[in-house]
């Protein structure tokens, strides 16, 4: 290892990311402290048994922070040059679940592994997925313009979201979508990003409406405008058969594909949540993944309890908060899954308004910080990792603190570095320290 090495290691490494990733990191566990502190127990005591979740939490650090020393000492280019390796075997193991996976909360996406400790891989993907799609986007036979390079990056990412669907992670699954914010960044044309919106808007308005009227409006505001191109019909042949086209797409949409994946492809409680965002009713006897189970109980439609109890505990603790250990919601066990993904409630009820406005501060200089990066970054195989790790936290913050708040349906996704689970720590440790590996070669042009 040369001198000037170690030289550009030192003088490049962001210190400011560092301070901030343990300033959260020891936010969470002292969040999942305050969950489960029980006065009538010597939590010292607790706390180096390590049979708690807090004491877990803190030996996840110290591994984690052997890890992200381990990652700063690597060769920048050992990141490119396994990338589609990593990717390859990390699909294999998301695989590799439908066989060894031990289930957990309904969930088959664990493999467990020594002590104990369990293994997600696909929490770890994530990492893969970003460096594929980095090595990817970067290679100079690529161009990102085309629709072909799209249709590829597409399927980098589809692969590892609908194996996650398929072990009963819709949460996961739906992260995978934020790697469009670095293949925006690259050139993904705005049209692309409209049809999405679009798409989403039009699942949102099936839901709000009955499927046969939302199809008749449709169908005459479809009509209006094929009257209004008839007129010319040889001018405007190819804009008669692209709305065609379109109003086709949205009818299939509303009356098949909608219907099918709320009734086939999720589960009963997470189309039931997703409904009872928009405030409807969702017939749990529609639900075909519960029905034809062998030997399952008839399907029953999960109440919002969760999300109930998360607004009364953040709720409580008013514009200052109830103080350090006086939650009543959090500390009686009201909220379900606190340490994990409904911790947000504890730094809500402890420290109130202020302290979750300030909590949130961190996490958006922490966001802004990540951008600068990826922003002062030289090669394209960087950035596109470094905009990758921007929307995977992003994502995982923006979803996690709105569905414990009622704005988004519970779909199981942590809360970055503070939420309770060594994998999901890993990842996030393993995201932010590659990133600053690559930046402090930000100098460097790799592919």
């Amino acid at each position: 290892m040369s001198s000037n090495y170690n030289n550009n290691f030192s003088k490049g490494t962001d210190l400011a990311v560092i301070v901030l990733y343990l300033l959260m990191a020891c936010i969470g566990i002292l969040s999942i402290f305050m969950v489960e502190y029980n006065p009538n127990s010597d939590w010292a005591t607790s706390f180096i048994s390590g049979k708690t979740s807090y004491s877990k939490q803190f030996f996840f650090l110290i591994f984690c922070s052997f890890v992200a020393v381990f990652i700063l000492l690597m060769d920048s280019k050992v990141f490119t040059a396994l990338a589609n390796i990593l990717f390859a075997g990390g699909i294999l193991l998301m695989l590799a679940t439908f066989v060894l996976g031990k289930e957990i909360n309904g969930s088959k996406s664990w493999i467990p592994i020594a002590a104990g400790f369990n293994l997600q891989p696909a929490e770890l993907c994530k990492i893969f997925t970003a460096l594929a799609l980095a090595k990817f986007i970067s290679r100079p036979e690529t161009d990102f313009t085309k629709l072909q390079s799209h249709l590829i990056a597409g399927a980098m990412i589809g692969i590892p979201a609908i194996l996650s669907i398929m072990q009963h992670e819709l949460g996961l699954a739906i992260v995978y979508s934020a790697f469009i914010f670095a293949m925006y960044r690259e050139g993904l044309p705005p049209i692309i990003l409209i049809v999405l919106l679009s798409f989403a808007l039009l699942v949102i308005a099936t839901l709000l409406l009955e499927p046969t009227l939302l199809a008749i409006i449709l169908t005459v505001i479809g009509g209006l405008i094929l009257t209004y191109l008839g007129k010319s019909f040889k001018r405007n042949k190819q804009a008669i058969i692209i709305v065609a086209s379109v109003w086709i797409f949205c009818v299939g949409t509303v009356r098949f594909a909608v219907p099918y994946i709320f009734n086939n492809v999720f589960e009963c409680y997470q189309t039931t949540r997703i409904y009872s965002m928009v405030g409807k009713e969702y017939d749990c006897s529609l639900n075909q993944r519960s029905v034809q189970k062998p030997g399952a109980k008839a399907a029953r439609k999960p109440d919002d309890y969760n999300v109930k109890q998360s607004k009364i505990a953040i709720g409580s603790g008013g514009f200052w908060g109830r103080g350090f250990l006086k939650g009543t919601q959090t500390r009686g066990k009201y909220v379900p899954e606190q340490n994990t993904d409904f911790i947000f409630t504890s730094i809500g009820e402890a420290f109130g308004f202020v302290g979750t406005f300030t909590f949130l501060g961190l996490y958006l200089f922490f966001l802004f910080r990540l951008i600068r990066i990826a922003e002062r970054q030289r090669s394209t195989f960087s950035r596109v990792y470094a905009y990758s790790v921007v929307g995977i936290f992003f994502f995982h913050i923006a979803v996690n603190i709105s569905m414990t708040i009622g704005l988004f349906p519970v779909v199981g996704i942590p809360l970055p570095l503070i939420s309770y689970g060594g994998s999901s720590l890993l990842t996030f440790t393993a995201l932010v320290f590659i990133l600053l590996r690559l930046d402090a070669d930000r100098q460097m042009v790799l592919r």
